[in-house]
């Protein structure tokens, strides 16, 4: 099924790349990282939700064990998941992001183990959403997370728009962390965002200059972002 431009962009940063007051001010979307290696205290949650505004939606980073469990179900996985449900409660957040590590590659075992495990978790988070390791089918990925009703999230500029009516992409820098998109790459991401046939779609920025990068992203959309 085919659909117009997005009716709304959301375009946001991976973590505080700024002091979250004057983040607060530029967007409305955030995928909080402290989730993935540790535990924000709960001073530090609960402040976050007050001083953010009322629209203001939070995203959670799953903790990294998750990944390292290989995603099958277990003690370790059930404690981490109540860690961010705890913390998604606090921060009214209802999407979970988790992240394969290097060494979950697309074997047919993993991919049965993936299904499983995105579909037991869909209960719990309005949005779950998962990004592969480098080497996987990324259209594959995107009807196997489907499946389990979640969405797979990928780079747009470098595996292409995805064809999914509801897609979450993350953009990790054009040579890593620490680099950061020239003019060209801005412009021809934005030129993707609005001609894409989604139905919603999410940017979220994880480089070193994310903050910069996502403000001219979202300055340069014709679609209404927010």
């Amino acid at each position: 099924m085919e659909y117009g431009a997005p009716a709304m962009i959301t375009v946001g940063c991976a973590g505080f790349p700024v002091p979250a007051t004057r983040y607060f001010k530029e967007f409305s979307f955030l995928e909080v990282q402290e989730t993935h290696m540790s535990t924000p205290g709960p001073g530090t949650v609960r402040r976050w939700r007050r001083e953010a505004p009322s629209t203001f939606r939070f995203a959670l980073l799953g903790p990294r064990d998750i990944g390292q469990e290989g995603f099958r179900n277990g003690m370790v996985i059930e404690t981490a998941l109540k860690t961010i449900e705890s913390i998604g409660h606090e921060l009214e957040a209802d999407t979970a992001v988790f992240v394969a590590p290097p060494e979950f590659t697309s074997t047919k075992i993993n991919k049965s183990v993936l299904k499983e495990f995105l579909a037991s978790i869909k209960p719990r988070f309005a949005t779950v959403v998962f990004e592969p390791s480098p080497g996987w089918d990324h259209d594959e990925c995107d009807v196997l997370a489907a499946e389990a009703g979640a969405i797979a999230a990928r780079d747009p500029l470098v595996v292409g728009i995805s064809k999914r009516d509801v897609a979450y992409y993350r953009l990790h820098g054009p040579a890593g962390h620490k680099s950061r998109y020239e003019d060209p790459a801005i412009e021809k991401l934005a030129d993707l965002a609005d001609n894409a046939k989604h139905h919603t779609a999410t940017y979220v920025f994880t480089n070193v200059d994310m903050f910069a990068d996502a403000k001219r992203f979202k300055k340069l959309l014709k679609t209404p972002a927010i």
